[in-house]
């Protein structure tokens, strides 16, 4: 689809996609996250992202919420390790209110006491929940296992001393240093003029402040390999193999991703769910996945099952990593994971608020966006032979750690 982009006298970019809908689509996404939080304030750039949506300097938190639902909008955010996104989305004649509101919750909020210690009480039950889901703790708890020590090695959501000991001059500064406006951009995806986009971004944020940070991301030391097993008060097993993987800028990133989505990736025709849960049926959740990270990746196997399967399933998964790693893949069963993979990306590609944040992390990470062609002809140009030495150096002994959810012993 074709995009213009648009870059204001103070670095912040805006990218805009014509479509032709009654529907709008944009987010405000920003390069920082919780990667880039002080040690002793763990789980600030989320508490952030919390307390945009309490109050401004000219808007309580009523007027926040109702501003895009009362005319039947939804406004929404969400943190990741490098990144914090705000996304609305709303009918066509509401740009300039979307716009006008991003603006004021990110730069104008004022954080007042009281909201803040009733939304660290609000994020405390959030992390409560998560140590009641053990499939979802489980992922958190394997990336600090993983990357221990790092920014990288600590749950989004923060640890609870820290969040308890956030200040509001925390806060601040956290904003000051990290919401630097050559670090935003801006995304939209509606039936507008380049001419009027242009015109309203100008109006609503020219005049947000270039810090300039000068900062650097603390880097990811060598991995050595662990087995851990934490006991939990669960009937189910949950388990979690994996290590680290290649980072964005890495070339071998297409071939992981396609082996990802060949092994264990959406859908039930992957060889992990093919060949452990509809041939043996002894785990009902079986999965891979891949994350990448500006410097690093992560990639990991989940499965749940019972306690007296897991060494079982553990084998079984061994086995097919095995082929993997000695056996390349016929042609036409590369071929065939090609056009899965290709079709899946195609397919998340029809969500436009999906393609906007998207290209957004492009502009970001690469500053261009990388068009679907390019990312087709860079998964063609996979062979056999890179899928087989990939899976040698991310399945090896020396890079596989292990964390084990069991029951609780009697």
């Amino acid at each position: 689809m074709d995009h213009q982009i648009f870059q204001l006298d103070n670095g912040l970019r805006i990218l805009f996609q014509h479509h032709p809908s009654a529907i709008t689509h944009t987010c405000l996404l920003i390069d920082t996250g919780s990667r880039h939080e002080e040690v002793g304030k763990y789980g600030t750039a989320h508490f952030i992202e919390h307390l945009l949506f309490k109050r401004t300097e000219k808007r309580s938190t009523h007027q926040i919420l109702n501003r895009l639902e009362a005319v039947g909008g939804d406004l929404n955010a969400y943190t990741t390790k490098e990144y914090t996104c705000i996304h609305a989305s709303f009918l066509k004649p509401y740009l300039d209110r979307a716009l006008d509101l991003f603006q004021d919750i990110v730069f104008h909020s004022t954080f007042p006491q009281e909201e803040m210690e009733k939304e660290k009480d609000v994020i405390l039950d959030e992390m409560a929940s998560y140590l009641d889901s053990p499939e979802e703790s489980i992922m958190d708890d394997f990336e600090d296992l993983v990357f221990q020590g790092t920014g990288l090695g600590h749950n989004i959501l923060g640890l609870e001393e820290d969040l308890k000991s956030i200040s509001k001059s925390d806060i601040l500064r956290f904003i000051e240093t990290h919401y630097d406006a050559s670090k935003i951009v801006i995304a939209i995806s509606g039936d507008y003029s380049a001419k009027k986009v242009e015109k309203i971004s100008e109006k609503r944020f020219a005049q947000v402040p270039r810090y300039q940070w000068q900062g650097e991301v603390e880097s990811v030391d060598r991995h050595a390999a662990k087995r851990v097993v934490k006991q939990r008060p669960i009937n189910q097993a949950h388990v979690v193999i994996g290590g680290p993987a290649y980072g964005i800028y890495d070339e071998h990133k297409y071939g992981l991703l396609l082996l990802n989505s060949l092994l264990g990736g959406y859908g039930m025709s992957s060889i992990l769910n093919l060949n452990i849960r509809e041939k043996y049926g002894i785990a009902y959740t079986i999965e891979s996945n891949y994350s990448l990270y500006s410097d690093t990746g992560l990639f990991s196997i989940y499965f749940g099952t019972d306690p007296d399967k897991v060494d079982r399933t553990l084998k079984l998964i061994d086995k097919e990593l095995t082929k993997l790693k000695k056996q390349p893949l016929s042609s036409t069963a590369l071929e065939k994971a090609k056009n899965k993979f290709k079709g899946q990306i195609a397919l998340a590609e029809e969500s436009r608020m999906n393609l906007i944040i998207s290209e957004s992390k492009n502009l970001l990470d690469y500053r261009r966006v990388i068009e679907l062609k390019e990312v087709f002809d860079n998964i063609d140009g996979v062979t056999a032979e890179q899928m087989m030495e990939i899976s040698r150096t991310i399945f090896s002994e020396e890079n596989l750690s292990s964390l084990l959810f069991l029951p609780e012993e009697d």
